[in-house]
């Protein structure tokens, strides 16, 4: 196992160079100036436009560039950056702040909200999906696939405009955006923060357990028509155990297929819902990032968000040895 999770990192670097390099000729190819944006003043000189351009290492070749923004300044100009590869990921055009230190500010949040919603899709997703296999026809099954459709086919960002406008705005129930708003006494911040985070999470919640109470479904009809099923079902165990000790161990082997993935997923996606929510997370500073055309930011949020695919596809191929003994990763 070691072995072969050393021999995916390895091949994982190609991958990432390939990333950075077109994300990096995309993002240049973009219209738009981030000098003209941050001198965006009629007195500003067109002298000083250049002395920032200049200073921001804007005024040097597209390749020029992205070789400093990989290793550094290698003329040891006006560029003070390390480069990644040396943990330097700049500094921000705007905050005029190091990019790491504003990512790492933001990554508990961004976590707490994911973290939350994917283990509670999942928690409420896989069962009823399996349920919905061994009850297929009835009810339940049809309600759950009912739903399973229209959240699925919902936008996200249609659905967290509707929760703001019912819970918050109409009702006054919940909290428009934000992730805290009392500090003090333990007990209060605990409840104000499940108030922020109910409505940001939901959202992700839902499309959770319609995604993966599909699959499950899916998978668990394809098991149950197994013949260890029904050797299991002539031995006289319960239902239950046949189902959903059995049966449903073998079916989780192709959900760890996109779980992984699914984990980096969620975080591209809150861009889109911290935005709408002001969530203070990775996706809102992202977001930002993008409308102002901040170079650091977005390069940094694309390198990781390509890390975070990567090892979600790693741990994907992890989780097939956990599930499933029989696969050996040699």
């Amino acid at each position: 196992m070691t072995t072969y999770i050393i021999r995916r990192l390895l091949q994982a670097i190609p991958t990432m160079f390939g990333v950075t390099i077109i994300s990096f000729f995309l993002m240049q190819a973009a219209p738009g100036d981030p000098v003209l944006l941050l001198t965006f003043n009629p007195d500003t000189t067109a002298e000083a436009q250049e002395t920032l351009r200049r200073q921001l290492c804007l005024d040097r070749s597209i390749p020029e560039q992205y070789m400093i923004w990989m290793i550094g300044d290698v003329r040891k100009g006006v560029c003070q950056q390390r480069g990644i590869l040396r943990g330097d990921f700049g500094t921000s055009f705007y905050d005029k702040r190091p990019v790491l230190d504003m990512f790492v500010e933001r990554i508990p949040a961004t976590l707490e909200l994911t973290v939350a919603a994917l283990t509670i899709g999942l928690i409420l997703g896989i069962p009823i999906g399996a349920y919905s296999a061994v009850r297929r026809g009835k009810w339940f099954d049809n309600v759950s696939r009912f739903f399973a459709v229209v959240f699925d086919a919902i936008p996200a960002f249609w659905f967290g405009l509707i929760l703001i406008l019912v819970f918050a705005t109409n009702l006054g129930w919940l909290p428009v955006n934000g992730r805290q708003t009392l500090t003090g006494d333990v007990s209060s911040v605990f409840i104000d923060r499940i108030q922020h985070i109910a409505l940001p999470a939901t959202v992700f919640i839902v499309g959770v357990i319609a995604l993966y109470s599909r699959f499950m479904r899916a998978e668990t009809l394809e098991v149950i028509r197994s013949e260890y099923v029904r050797t299991a079902r002539a031995k006289g165990l319960s239902g239950f155990r046949v189902y959903f000790v059995h049966a449903l161990r073998n079916a989780l082997i192709p959900i760890a297929t996109f779980l992984g993935p699914a984990i980096a997923g969620l975080l591209g996606g809150s861009v889109v819902i911290e935005r709408i929510f002001g969530w203070p997370g990775i996706g809102r500073l992202t977001f930002d990032a993008i409308a102002a055309r901040d170079f650091p930011l977005v390069m940094a949020s694309t390198v990781i968000g390509a890390v975070l695919v990567i090892l979600g596809n790693l741990l994907s191929d992890i989780l097939y040895a956990i599930i499933d003994p029989r696969i050996r990763l040699n």
